[in-house]
């Protein structure tokens, strides 16, 4: 409570209330500014520079995989896009092709704002169907940046494999006992 953070948090919670008693404290306001200086804490994350090598092996790694794979849902949203222009009619908002695939981008990526919606049985169907191929493409890259950084994590040295005892993983790859509780592995 008393430290320097500690201090800042007060001194910038004060002029809130402060302006609920006193007519005209509002301008005390901009003393919650002074939050920013809680920016500092960032500094305190150096310790997780190894972990965030790790991430950044990992998704470079990854990167011709996913770039391929986005290849691949671009040219699926272009020809998505234009099948629903042809399906559609104007009075539904598709006026266009690009205005199609723009369509077909918020419905895969599951954003959906309804300002263009299919009208016919037909369209409603290729949007069902572009909704549930959106939420397998949501889980593509996941899963291969996963998948790197578990050989990233298998090259730094240690094993995926959980001890019987205590179920954490995390070994060296030649360790015969858990370092955590010494079960054999």
């Amino acid at each position: 409570m008393f430290s320097v953070l500690g201090v800042i948090d007060l001194l910038a919670l004060i002029p809130s209330y402060l302006s609920f008693i006193f007519v005209g404290a509002q301008s005390l306001l901009v003393l919650r500014a002074l939050r920013l200086l809680r920016i500092f804490r960032i500094f305190r994350l150096v310790r997780f520079i190894s972990e965030m090598r790790f991430l950044t092996v990992a998704v470079g790694r990854s990167l011709r995989k996913i770039s391929i794979f986005i290849l691949f849902v671009l040219t699926c949203v272009i020809i998505l896009g234009s099948v629903i222009y042809l399906v559609e009619d104007d009075n539904a908002g598709f006026t266009s092709i690009p205005q199609s695939v723009y369509w077909a981008i918020v419905t895969i990526t599951t954003v959906g704002y309804g300002d263009v919606a299919p009208a016919t049985p037909l369209g409603k169907f290729i949007a069902s169907f572009i909704m549930l191929l959106g939420y397998g493409i949501i889980a593509v890259p996941t899963g291969i940046v996963t998948t790197e950084m578990a050989h990233a994590y298998r090259e730094k040295g240690h094993s995926a494999n959980a001890c019987p005892g205590c179920g954490r993983e995390g070994h060296d790859t030649d360790a015969r006992y858990c370092k955590f509780c010494g079960t054999k592995l």
